[in-house]
């Protein structure tokens, strides 16, 4: 499909979204418990073009995308460029495109508890709560900024319990689960302050 991945009516995908400036250990770490806690079929990655809410622009996307195969190899995750093709800046922009072109898949989209802190702050915020599922896993340090978000706060209702976190991409939106993990402390901010990449 033109550089797209391939996906079926009924499979549940997750999607994790972000700069990948540098891709890390953390990525993968994720990644794969994503895979594991919430009953997913597949990843994707997808690695953008630039993120609205940084004042800084990443690294070249080819580079960012060579590093992010290099390091995520697992059967079930495809590293995608997706909002570069599909031309794309925010992630309801996003999700709105994939959901017209992969008709019946049910997304899942993932982010780190950091993210869930502040997606108040995102483009329509409510919009994408209220499309797909959402997978929130915690890292060292943001639990409890994450629990009392706004977003937290005003899909209160909508949060599954942890026993059920194994449904989400089963679960019609509103609904997301927040699953506590031994997390890496790796970041991308951290790696760049390094000299690293």
């Amino acid at each position: 499909m033109n550089g797209f991945p391939a996906a079926k009516a009924g499979q549940m995908i997750g999607l994790l979204g972000g700069s990948f400036d540098p891709p890390h250990s953390g990525h993968v770490h994720i990644t794969r418990a994503a895979l594991r806690r919430f009953g997913l079929d597949r990843v994707w990655w997808l690695v953008s073009p630039g993120n609205p809410l940084k004042s800084d622009g990443p690294a070249r996307l080819a580079d960012r995308m060579q590093a992010a195969r290099a390091i995520m190899r697992h059967p079930r995750v495809t590293v995608t460029d997706l909002e570069a093709k599909l031309g794309t800046r925010y992630t309801s922009q996003s999700l709105l495109q994939l959901r017209r072109r992969y008709p019946g898949v049910r997304f899942v989209w993932l982010m780190g508890a950091d993210n869930l802190a502040q997606f108040h702050r995102w483009q329509d915020w409510r919009w994408i709560m209220e499309a797909v599922p959402i997978g929130v896993l915690a890292r060292p340090g943001d639990r409890i900024s994450a629990r009392m978000s706004k977003a937290a706060r005003v899909y209160r209702a909508a949060k599954l319990p942890k026993q059920a976190a194994h449904s989400l991409g089963q679960r019609d939106a509103p609904a997301w689960a927040f699953v506590n993990l031994p997390m890496s402390d790796q970041s991308s901010s951290a790696i760049r302050a390094r000299g690293e990449w």
